[in-house]
Order: structure tokens, then C-alpha cells, then sequence
């Protein structure tokens, strides 16, 4: 369905400033650094942590709060916060009542409400099986298996510590701890890529380059470094059981690392350890190396493993860079761009721009065990985080590393596709419908499932999850994931004419084309597409353009409303949370 000329510009392009470059918008692009930690100010333990965010954000820069953006309105910071801890926009009804309550603390019980919901837990699922998996193909682990143990993980709100430590400890042998397995067995124990992913993903440094010499480029990424890591894996091996086909973790308990550098031909040798904290040697040898010997069809397990030392080592508190990892993560994840970028590429030519922020929220995190519900929750009640993504006319734009504007983020495959099939009346319509047939069963049985709001969101998944795989299929890029945005033609073959969405646009039953078209006027069609879509009021002219656009397609009745809801869909304003 091709978009009519007539269509309004306000639905394709955003009035923000900051908008202006959403074609492209580049990932700023640094080498990485050894956060040297700064020394953080003193603050009252009275002072919320949010608030001292916002100090040392501002600390220095006398012209920091004029220059800054204000704080984003009530409906686009429900939107911003919606999306980031849920994954999706607010409900029609969710806007109204938000913009009508006058509770001083709102947002801060609309943050807590979020956070407590079933919804985030899938949210987070998406975001770390993203991180983690890098959308790889399965392997040997189910993505079913391995996603449903993320999000148990996250509404139980596991510490990040105590998830890493499953992740790298398991084997894969007891069926109830396998899905933790599938960041190891699914990269196969290949040691190019699990120790790659390793410093990348839990210490953020690549030092792929460190392989075979000290990084060429990157003073601080050393050959041991990459083999040091190496070391807690060398010994271990993919193991295919004879009887149930499956793969798991042996190990064997003799083995060395050594390596050359192919530059000088210098040659060293590690046990396995974290960067520059000290080796961990292996015990002295005991008459018996083995519990189970190796044999032929037999998983060895030694007596003494070196790649169980590496869930200990890596969440040990010495190693902070393990904890500034994931704080730069989940910096990124709420406000648009971490402290370090890119996020795997850490080193002293590319610092934390902000070090003693950083050294804050890691210090907070590790005193609140490793607790990212809590880290998530003080982020997002930072005046840092609710920044409007726009200023001032006179104002001079702040630049993205000082964080004094709200900065855009690329919908993801998945928000994008709930956050459509929210505004378009496909997820009230699918909920309605699973509610009402659990209602009779609950009728019979004495039960109230129906009304269980995380039975809701696992049938409402279920229902939906092959609209989010074909989002996904589409949008989804497999390997390191980026800030970056670039629409391809697919993409936009798929919003333009794609059967999927275009099932949505026709008016059926009470979904958002249904709803509109029994409007009578353009002030009451303009206000419902806009609550629905944007999650916001529409402005005077926007209510113009949108009457202008109705004449324009009166003798298209049919074609009128579903392309200007197409048009919504598809403009930058609802393609980014801002």
C-alpha cells in the first residue's frame, strides 16, 4: 500500500530537532580505556542515588542546566519509560489516566509499577538473550528453552552475579540447568569465540586482536590477557552423549597454555586469570586426577576443573571490570549511549566519559548485590534519564556525551513489533480473546487464571510470539549489536506492503482503523490516532493537517484511514523512543 502525496508531514517527519538526522544516526566511535577511578564526592547517604547522578553529571559545568534540555513532558516520558522497562507503548487508557493523575510521585510509582510487572521480565529477556546470543542460530540448546530461563531469571530478579555464575557453570548433563548452558555449548567451546565473547560481553574489551600478539592498536589489550581467559576453557571439550545425542561439557585435567607472538616470535605461557589479576595456579597433583576417567563414550570430569574457577573468577569483587561492564550496559540500555563506546571496546585511550558516574552506580551496584532491577530504577528516576529529547531554540544543542539531552534510540525488532501491534488494537483484541476463553474454564474449575496478570502476558505472548519472530526475521541483524540505525529495503517493503502489517490497517472488529472510522470529525479522529500511535495529544496543526489529509482522500473512503494510520506507523516519531 503505498503511502497517498497528501499524506501529512507531521506523521513523517517529528517537529524535534533532534530529529532531524534519524535517517542515520551515527554511533560515536571511540578506542577503549581502563576506567582509572575517579574519586566520588561525598554524598550524604540521605541523597537518593538518582539525585547524585544528576550532581556529578552537571558537577563542573556552570552552563550545564541552561543549556540542557527540560525534563520530557508526562505522555513522553510514559512512552520512553514504557518502552525501556516493558518493552511496548502505553495503552490509550494507560496515556489518559497518567496525563489526569496530579500525584506529585507519579513517575516514581509508575517506574516501581513497571519494574514489578510481568512485562519486564520479558523485556529484559529480549534485551540480554539479544546481548548474549547475539541472535545466533540454535545449536544445541533451544532459543525457547534458553529465553524461558532468562525471563524466570529476571521476574525473580536474579542478581547479574549469580546469572553469569549458572551461565558458566553448568554442563548441560542435568536437564533443569541446561538452557543456562547454551552461551557455551551453542558457541561449541570454540576458543576464538568464547574467549572473545567473554571479554567482550562480561568484561567489555575485544581482544580478538590479542590473540596472536599485543593488540597493534590498543596499548592495554595484551596477548596474555586473551589467553589468560583462555586458560579456564583449554581443557574443556564438547561431548556428545552416546544415548541421548545431546552435546555437554567434559574436561580433561591436564593441559597448558602457551603462545607466540607472531610479531616477535616471543613466547609465553598463563594459567588462567582476569587482565592483570593474578594467575590461579592449579592445586598440587593429587594421585587421583579424575572422578570420571576419560574413556572411550565417557564425559571425563576431573577432580579439580579449571573452567568451574571461571564463574568465581569473573564475579569475584576484585574484578570490577565485571561490574563496570554490565553498569555501562545498562547505562546504554536507559539513556541511548554508555559511558564507554563502543561498549566492547574499553582501554585508556578511550575513558569513561563520565568516571565518577561510573564508579557511583558500580560501587551502588555492588553494595545492592549486584541488583539491576535497583540500578534500572535509579536510572530512570534521574532528571539525566527524563530529559526531553529536544531544546530550546536558543539553547545550543548539548552533545550526546554529556548527556544533557534525551537521547533517540532505535526501536528494537521486538518493541517494534509490540509497540505496533499495541497501537493498531491487535494486542487488546488477542488478550480480550485468551481472557475469554480461560473465563469459562475458570468458571467450571472455581479459578480466576483469567484475571493473573502473568498468565496474561505468557498467553498473550504465546499468541503473538510469530508476528515478533517476523519483526525479528526483518529487523534483526545477527552478530554485535548497535546504536546505529539503517533502514533497508527489506524493512521498508515490509511496512509498506507487507501482508502482516497490512492485516492490521484493514478495520476489523475494534482495532485502531475500526475505532477511527467511527469517528465523525477530524479533532476526534486526529486525538484517537495520536493517543494510540504516539502516546500523546495531537497539537492544533497536527489536527489540521490531519482534517486537510481526510477531505483530501474522501473519494478513497476505504483508502483513507488505514494509509493515514500506516503513515503514523511508519514515521520516525513512533520508529524511535526519544
Amino acid at each position: 500500500m503505498a503511502a497517498p502525496p497528501s499524506v501529512p508531514t507531521c506523521l513523517t517527519l517529528p517537529k524535534r530537532r533532534d530529529l532531524m538526522r534519524l535517517r542515520s544516526i551515527p554511533q560515536l566511535v571511540f578506542c577503549t580505556a581502563l576506567l582509572v577511578a575517579g574519586s566520588v564526592s561525598a554524598f550524604s547517604a540521605e541523597v537518593p542515588l538518582h539525585q547524585q547522578i544528576d550532581s556529578l553529571i552537571s558537577a563542573g559545568k556552570p552552563e550545564f542546566e541552561a543549556q540542557a534540555a527540560p525534563l520530557a513532558d508526562d505522555a513522553t516520558f510514559l512512552r520512553r519509560v514504557r518502552l525501556d522497562l516493558t518493552g511496548t507503548i502505553p495503552t490509550v487508557e494507560e496515556v489518559q489516566a497518567f496525563l489526569a493523575d496530579t500525584t506529585p510521585e507519579k513517575r516514581t510509582l509508575l517506574v516501581d509499577r513497571l519494574l514489578a510487572s510481568p512485562e519486564h521480565g520479558r523485556r529484559m529477556q529480549y534485551v540480554f538473550d539479544t546481548m548474549l546470543m547475539e541472535r545466533r542460530r540454535d545449536k544445541h540448546v533451544p532459543a525457547a528453552e534458553w529465553r524461558n530461563y532468562l525471563r524466570k531469571s529476571f521476574l525473580e530478579n536474579k542478581p547479574w552475579d549469580t546469572l553469569v555464575q549458572e551461565m558458566l557453570t553448568v554442563d548441560g548433563t542435568d536437564e533443569k540447568t541446561r538452557p543456562a548452558a547454551k552461551f557455551l555449548l551453542d558457541r561449541e567451546l570454540k576458543a576464538e569465540v568464547v574467549t572473545r565473547d567473554l571479554g567482550r560481553l562480561f568484561l567489555g574489551r575485544d581482544l580478538e586482536c590479542a590473540q596472536c600478539h599485543n593488540h597493534p592498536n590498543v596499548d592495554d589489550y595484551l596477548q596474555r590477557h586473551y589467553h589468560g581467559l583462555n586458560a579456564f576453557l583449554s581443557r574443556s571439550y564438547l561431548f556428545k552423549d552416546p544415548k541421548t545425542k545431546k552435546m555437554t561439557i567434559g574436561e580433561k585435567a591436564e593441559g597448558l597454555v602457551t603462545f607466540t607472538s607472531v610479531f616477535t616470535n616471543e613466547e609465553g605461557k598463563t594459567a588462567p586469570r582476569m587482565l592483570d589479576l593474578p594467575e590461579i595456579p592449579d592445586p598440587e597433583k593429587k594421585k587421583v586426577l579424575y572422578k570420571v576417567k576419560p574413556a572411550k563414550n565417557v564425559r571425563s570430569v576431573p577432580v579439580y576443573s579449571r573452567r568451574l574457577q571461571l564463574a568465581d573468577a569473573m564475579t569475584n569483587s576484585d574484578n570490577i571490570a565485571f561490574q563496570q561492564n554490565i553498569v555501562n550496559r545498562l547505562w546504554a540500555m536507559m539513556m541511548g549511549r554508555g559511558f564507554v563506546e563502543p561498549l566492547d571496546m574499553w582501554h585508556a585511550d578511550n575513558p569513561p566519559s563520565h568516571p565518577k558516574v561510573l564508579a557511583l552506580l558500580t560501587k551502588a551496584f555492588q553494595e545492592h548485590d549486584s541488583d539491576m532491577r535497583f540500578l534500572l530504577r535509579e536510572l530512570a528516576l534521574s532528571k539525566t534519564y527524563q530529559r526531553s529529547s529536544h531544546v530550546s531554540v536558543d539553547a545550543e544543542y548539548p552533545e550526546k556525551v554529556n548527556f544533557g539531552v534525551g537521547l533517540l534510540k532505535p526501536l528494537s525488532p521486538e518493541q517494534l513489533a509490540w509497540a505496533m501491534m499495541q497501537a493498531t488494537g491487535v494486542t487488546d483484541k488477542t488478550l480480550a480473546s485468551v481472557k475469554a476463553k480461560q473465563a469459562k474454564v475458570d468458571a467450571k474449575k472455581g479459578t480466576k487464571q483469567a484475571d493473573d496478570p502473568q498468565w496474561q502476558e505468557e498467553k498473550l505472548h504465546d499468541a503473538l510470539k510469530g508476528n515478533v519472530t517476523s519483526f525479528v526475521t526483518t529487523f534483526g541483524t545477527v552478530g554485535a549489536q548497535s546504536s546505529r540505525f539503517d533502514a533497508s529495503a527489506n524493512q521498508a517493503l515490509f511496512l509498506l506492503n507487507g501482508p502482516l502489517v497490512q492485516s492490521w490497517l484493514k478495520p476489523s472488529g475494534t482495532n485502531l482503523t475500526a475505532r477511527l472510522k467511527k469517528l465523525k470529525t477530524a479533532p476526534e479522529i486526529a486525538e484517537a490516532l495520536y493517543l494510540a500511535v504516539f502516546s500523546r495529544l495531537p497539537e492544533q496543526t497536527e489536527i489540521e493537517q490531519v482534517a486537510a489529509y481526510l477531505k483530501a482522500s474522501q473519494d478513497q473512503p476505504d483508502m483513507g484511514l488505514p494509509q493515514l494510520v500506516w503513515a503514523a506507523l511508519s514515521s520516525d516519531e513512533f520508529r524511535f523512543n526519544h
